[in-house]
């Protein structure tokens, strides 16, 4: 097994992802970036749930009329986080559908990561429905599909 230690990611690089991430360029997504720095601290994980929670309340959003991502600033910036990423993965992990949050909880009882052939069996002969909420999990930022199963995305 190797660890990888994820330091904080600095005020530049946010403002590259996020550019990259937008299509747009990185004088234009600067303010944005600050603000989400500020917020996470630059942790990566942190930063990752908080760009997709913007998205999902509609905070960060795609202008048809303009053609490209907008924002409001004033409302990110009042945007209330918690301290630390675990409380703010343990609110986003609440929001999810009960049977998406039980897959997790079954992923969770193997360690980190789960191979598809261990799925497969749980599906078979136990009866659980495991493939689509993990696929949703996945698509939601919580798991990554890795060679031959998921794995917790904050295990990397």
């Amino acid at each position: 097994t190797r660890i990888f230690e994820l330091s904080s990611i600095d005020n530049n690089t946010v403002n590259s992802m996020i550019s990259d991430l937008l299509c747009l360029f990185p004088r234009r997504t600067r303010r944005l970036a600050d603000i989400i720095h500020l917020k996470t601290r630059g942790n990566p994980l942190f930063l990752s749930r908080l760009l997709v929670s913007l998205g999902e309340n509609g905070l960060l959003r795609f202008s048809l009329s303009r053609r490209r991502w907008s924002w409001d600033e004033a409302k990110i910036r009042s945007l209330r986080t918690p301290d630390d990423v675990g409380k703010f993965l343990a609110r986003s992990i609440e929001n999810l559908s009960p049977v998406i949050s039980d897959a997790l909880c079954t992923l969770a009882c193997f360690g980190g990561s789960i191979h598809l052939s261990v799925i497969e069996v749980l599906e078979r002969d136990v009866g659980l429905r495991l493939t689509n909420s993990l696929e949703s999990a996945a698509t939601d930022g919580f798991l990554e599909k890795v060679d031959l199963g998921y794995r917790f995305s904050h295990d990397r």
